[in-house]
């Protein structure tokens, strides 16, 4: 029966203290003093001498300095003097890193805040409606140009009058020679 004031329990009882869960070995099994004193770990390999690649710069140098010029002779150089580059262990910079001055900070500089006082003005507001107001005068002002007609042939020589001719007497041509 249930506990009287207390729901009916639908759920298995749990073993006892004694009780270990999930399988024990003999042999490998020693519990926690076991866990936390001996790791079982991997012993690391150490790798056999490591075949740096070849240093093409330092041997196309030698070459060209050596006098060859062509593929073929290029190839040879490179059988007869092979340079592999050097493991980067021992390089310039793992021995002897850059002295760096200790306020240095690396990475992008952060923003500067957002001037709250500009925002209560409507600063950002009034400099935008400036904007927009000068677009529009510059797109009124080259539509007025496009707007204006152009000068006709007509136009031009009403503004402009032809200087007038100097009047000539007309002669015959058959009195010409008289």
């Amino acid at each position: 029966q249930a506990e009287l004031g207390k729901p009916r329990r639908n759920c298995y009882t749990l073993p006892g203290f004694g009780f270990s869960y999930g399988l024990y070995i003999e042999r490998t099994d020693g519990g926690v003093p076991e866990a936390i004193g001996h790791w079982n770990t991997v012993k690391p390999r150490t790798s056999l001498t490591q075949n740096m690649p070849r240093d093409f710069v330092t041997m196309n140098r030698g070459a060209v300095k050596a006098g060859y010029t062509t593929a073929r002779e290029f190839n040879l150089y490179y059988k007869a003097k092979d340079i592999r580059r050097k493991d980067e262990e021992y390089s310039q910079l793992r021995r002897s890193p850059p002295k760096v001055p200790a306020d240095k900070t690396f990475g992008m500089p952060s923003r500067p805040s957002t001037p709250f006082f500009d925002l209560l003005q409507h600063k950002y507001q009034k400099l935008w409606m400036e904007q927009q107001r000068a677009l529009t005068a510059a797109l009124q002002m080259e539509k007025k140009k496009k707007d204006i007609a152009r000068d006709t042939r007509t136009t031009i020589l009403r503004k402009n009058p032809a200087p007038p001719k100097e009047e000539s007497f007309w002669h015959l041509p058959h009195l010409e020679k008289v």
